[in-house]
């Protein structure tokens, strides 16, 4: 299966980049997932779990980020599933994409995701579709929050060289958003 979405956050691209690298940071923004560990290697262990109709998907998995090309503000994530209840797995490849539009940023994610287990029944009728534009919507406005919440650094509280925004070395967890478009 294939989602693809776009959402807009009324920031820099420089901002919203630092945040969406950030996994840890963005995580929280994605209903029904958690951070449990994160390893040395950039791997992230967490839970995901989400209502599908009568039914509820609870996931344990992994999540690292494959590429990371600051110049074209494109970013690429593996997340690896196991249904807690061993009845399938999922795994994804998410890709985002930053472009700066007037007012703030857009992001463009395309997930690829093959789905196994009787959660695989769902994306017939189009509910995983459904429930992924629910939850990307829910990301971008919890995203748009917490950059919003950020405190503006004042001149002389910002050091004269402070780093590029965008340096953060961790992973986007938009990644663990999938969405779509129709």
């Amino acid at each position: 299966m294939k989602l693809d979405q776009s959402f807009e956050v009324k920031a820099p691209l420089d901002e919203v980049w630092s945040a969406l690298i950030d996994i840890e940071r963005v995580a929280p923004c994605l209903p029904g997932a958690e951070v449990t560990e994160a390893g040395d290697d950039g791997e992230f262990k967490g839970t995901f779990s989400v209502k599908l109709g009568p039914t509820t998907a609870a996931y344990n998995g992994t999540l690292k980020m494959e590429n990371v090309d600051e110049a074209t503000h494109t970013a690429t994530m593996r997340a690896n599933g196991t249904d807690k209840r061993g009845q399938g797995g999922a795994k994804a490849q998410i890709t985002s994409v930053l472009s700066e539009v007037e007012g703030g940023t857009k992001v463009d994610v395309s997930t690829a995701f093959p789905i196994t287990g009787r959660l695989a029944r769902f994306g017939r009728g189009g509910m995983i579709q459904s429930v992924s534009t629910r939850l990307l919507r829910e990301f971008a406005a919890c995203l748009q929050s917490s950059l919003e919440a950020q405190p503006e650094p004042t001149p002389e509280a910002a050091p004269a060289s402070a780093p590029e925004a965008g340096a953060a070395p961790a992973a986007l967890a938009s990644g663990a958003v999938v969405g779509s478009r129709s």
